[in-house]
């Protein structure tokens, strides 16, 4: 091969990588929020009523038009949960409910060709809620102990069809559905033509669109991928295709931008990372990512500066305990500096800012590779000074002298104030003041 044929194919590939980034910078996400029922989910401790009804206005602040409210429960319908209550409470107290929607689970046909609605389906009606997203299991291992395949397929419709007679949409009109696979990437992997016929049937209902999770995350980016544009290929244009991504394998988010690339519109899911598993491809990692590649759209819908403080307020509060310090995006170290090369700026290729969703750089010190900014800002930050107020000297000198306790055997935390504050002391030749000797000794 030529070196001119090399540079085109490398050129090629390049051009490849770019096109899909214009694309992500041109979409305009179909986002459900989920943050009132999949992160309590996943959560330490719940919401109660009360925490539920002072974060919806919340949600609809931050730019959210479609919200969930919550699921209403399928394994134990005559128990009522927080959802159950939230529910009637918004439909007692005339709240406005427009873009507002619960989980229900399918209705069924019996073998002698009547159908009996799903007593999610009931509640939906009684509690007023306008719309659904309306689930189904589609790979055998989901199906096996429910119903199988002929029964789901005489049973959708009719389910669709009850809701469509007994619920009142927004506005008075016909509520919007969504058809949730839950097993949706099971179904594609395990049983492709059942699911190629299922969505054809899906494709001629007077539904919104679809949704289809990876349950447990154990699928790979390209997987799914391929699943959403199978899908695409199968259903009509205009039908929305949305995922919800659970973290198990670690491949979230990678999954996220590879369903956008492959016609997916949009996701369903909570805006902080905790979810049912351990965590899942959030609406706040992915609208920080879309920001990331300058998408022309999420400011309009957005308010984007607070993102950040948001998010991370709803998972403080649905766990009852810190954001995990190392969490992409939201956590704490995700913006706190232990080597200035590391600082992302506005100006270079694909970095995001803190401040693009409302935070700011702050700064840890790792003694293995932290230079100077660090060591100065985190100093600026233990004594409430200036970082000006260190002298290039005094910070050479602590860098110098966290290798040298390293090299001799003393691995100490130097981002804890007392510990850096008695390095600076040491770089200094001097002792420490009287109010950080109070501090060291604490």
């Amino acid at each position: 091969m030529s070196s001119t044929d090399a540079r085109g194919r490398a050129h090629a590939a390049l051009k490849a990588a770019q096109d899909k980034i214009d694309l992500l910078a041109g979409i305009k996400p179909f986002l459900i929020d989920l943050s009132l029922r999949e992160n309590p989910v996943g959560s330490r401790v719940g919401q109660t009523l009360d925490e539920k009804m002072a974060i919806l206005p919340r949600l609809r602040e931050f730019g959210f038009e479609n919200i969930s409210l919550g699921t209403l429960d399928y394994a134990i319908p005559d128990e009522p949960e927080v959802d159950d209550d939230f529910m009637r409470k918004l439909r007692d107290t005339g709240a406005d409910l427009r873009g507002c929607f619960a989980f229900t689970a399918i209705g069924l046909v019996g073998a002698d060709g009547r159908f009996t609605p799903d007593p999610s389906q009931v509640k939906l009606r009684d509690y007023g809620v306008p719309n659904t997203v309306h689930e189904i299991y589609l790979s055998p291992f989901g199906m096996a102990k429910m119903y199988d395949l002929d029964t789901l397929k005489r049973s959708i419709p009719a389910s669709v069809q009850w809701l469509i007679d007994n619920v009142r949409g927004e506005n008075g009109g016909p509520p919007r559905i969504f058809i949730n696979i839950v097993d949706g990437c099971d179904a594609f992997a395990e049983t492709p033509d059942d699911t190629f016929d299922v969505l054809e049937l899906i494709g001629s209902l007077p539904i919104e669109g679809i949704t289809m999770e990876d349950d447990r995350g154990t699928y790979m980016p390209f997987q799914v991928g391929a699943y959403v544009a199978a899908a695409r290929a199968i259903l009509p244009e205009g039908m929305k295709i949305l995922v919800h991504l659970h973290a198990g394998g670690g491949f979230e988010n990678a999954s996220m931008i590879e369903a956008l690339l492959n016609g997916a519109d949009g996701a369903w899911g909570g805006l902080p990372k905790q979810a049912a598993v351990i965590g899942h491809a959030s609406l706040g990692e992915l609208l920080a990512n879309l920001a990331r590649v300058k998408n022309r759209e999420i400011d309009g819908m957005f308010r984007m500066k607070e993102l950040l403080p948001l998010a991370t307020s709803l998972q403080v509060l649905d766990e009852d305990g810190p954001v995990p310090d190392d969490l992409p995006v939201l956590g704490n170290n995700a913006y706190r500096l232990s080597l200035s090369s590391f600082r992302q700026i506005d100006e270079r290729f694909m970095d995001l800012p803190p401040e693009r969703i409302g935070g700011r750089y702050r700064y840890r010190i790792c003694p293995v590779v932290s230079d100077a900014e660090p060591v100065r800002g985190r100093l600026a930050e233990v004594t409430g000074e200036a970082p000006a107020t260190y002298d290039d000297a005094v910070v050479d000198t602590m860098i110098r002298l966290m290798r040298r306790d390293l090299r001799a055997g003393v691995r100490i935390d130097y981002d804890e104030p007392a510990n850096l504050l008695q390095l600076h002391a040491r770089a200094t030749d001097a002792p420490l003041s009287t109010a950080m000797q109070a501090i060291h000794e604490h």
